[in-house]
């Protein structure tokens, strides 16, 4: 959960499940260290102040270093940012379909209650899980107080990582988790549904009702947790995030926006229409309308649970991919058609990819279809040598090359 953070980037490099953004090693400065220690010994007397005990303190910090990770990815501009179409196909795939349709029959029970209690649409509870940590899969395995601690003692993102690094601590005097199993990403995020401390402090819950705010290990606090996150951030029981729309011919793109927001009904006399036909539901709603890729791309009018979404995350693109996600766990949508020819690529095409990848020497991880870190940069290494267009996307026609290229033993 990135609210406020300015942690956009951690989208828009993949830092989402399965879409984690490259890391090249670096090696720390001595005075890098140095300064880390100093930082770890003044603030102390913060933690002090707001009631940390010095003896969960000083074990908090037994031996920790600043951590190199932390440092590069706090440091490094974005390589690139994913045009919505890349985006969209590799987070919006059939693997997260899959499992996250296997996931609302195994919890069931629990989303039901969940629903009741907090109004959440449980599609969209369950997208934010896949979209977060593939389910649980991937939930980082950073020590949460030595990430934050690095981010807080110098840097741009100083502040955010001291705000952070107190709350973590509370949460370790409060005993919701114990200080082994406080993990998280590089920025601290946490848990299945990766709520940073701050949040965690305001938002999460104890829905199991075993005393203990669990998000590392139990999923039902977790989606509890994000279900009261979203409640409580204007989240309209019973209605839509939006809709995918028809435009109609020579429609005025300059509409699109939010300055342009305007009541559901007014859109329909404009033309608008879902790609099936037939009304748009609750007319009288306010919705604005959004063109990811452009006039000649899909279009989507977004309603007031969308700004929800994207005050869990503040990115289009991430909030878009949980509503279209949502929209095909409960086995609605359609392929979405962009301007440049993008579309999804399907598991099996993306092992094949990995393993020929793999067969050439790269170090692409697991053959497991998610195209991480590994891969990408595996990719941009062989469209570089092909000299195709060096972006890290996996085309179909790249899966051609690399066959042709076995094939003939080169």
């Amino acid at each position: 959960m990135k609210i406020g953070t300015g942690l956009m980037a951690l989208v828009l490099t993949g830092a989402l499940a399965g879409l984690p953004a490259y890391a090249s090693p670096v090696q720390p400065l001595a005075t890098d260290q140095a300064a880390y220690r100093k930082f770890i010994k003044e603030f102390r007397a913060v933690a002090r102040s707001h009631g940390i005990p010095e003896s969960l303190y000083d074990r908090a910090f037994r031996g920790l270093t600043a951590n190199p990770e932390v440092i590069e990815r706090n440091n490094r501009q974005p390589e690139f940012v994913l045009p919505p179409s890349h985006y969209m196909a590799l987070v919006v795939t059939d693997t997260r379909v899959r499992e996250g349709r296997r996931k609302l029959a195994e919890h069931a029970a629990d989303l039901d209650a969940i629903e009741r209690r907090y109004g959440v649409d449980r599609h969209v509870l369950v997208a934010i899980w896949g979209m977060e940590t593939l389910y649980g899969t991937l939930r980082g395995k950073l020590n949460v107080i030595r990430s934050l601690s690095t981010l807080g003692y110098k840097g741009r993102r100083a502040k955010f990582g001291r705000n952070q690094l107190l709350a973590a601590l509370k949460i370790l005097k409060a005993g919701d988790i114990t200080l082994d199993r406080m993990t998280g990403s590089w920025a601290g995020a946490m848990g299945h549904t990766q709520f940073i401390p701050t949040s965690y402090a305001a938002y999460a819950v104890d829905f199991t009702g075993d005393g203990r705010r669990d998000i590392w290990d139990t999923p039902q606090d977790a989606l509890a947790s994000t279900a009261n996150y979203l409640r409580r951030n204007n989240w309209v029981s019973g209605r839509p995030w939006g809709h995918e729309v028809i435009l109609p011919g020579r429609f005025d793109a300059g509409l699109a926006g939010r300055k342009h927001e305007r009541a559901v009904r007014g859109w329909q006399r404009l033309g608008l229409r879902r790609p099936g036909g037939g009304a748009l539901p609750y007319p009288d709603d306010r919705a604005y309308l959004y063109l990811p890729a452009g006039r000649d791309g899909p279009a989507f009018l977004l309603r007031r649970n969308f700004r929800s979404i994207m005050r869990y995350n503040p990115a289009h693109k991430y909030a878009l991919a949980v509503g279209v996600l949502a929209h095909r766990l409960r086995g609605e949508g359609r392929t979405l058609a962009w301007p440049d020819g993008i579309g999804p690529i399907a598991e099996p095409e993306r092992k094949e990819l990995q393993r020929l990848l793999a067969s050439r020497g790269y170090d692409i991880g697991e053959v497991d279809g998610i195209i991480g870190p590994k891969t990408r940069a595996a990719v941009r290494d062989y469209q570089r040598k092909r000299k195709r267009r060096v972006d890290g996307f996996p085309r179909p026609e790249l899966l051609e090359l690399l066959r042709a290229d076995a094939a003939a033993g080169r």
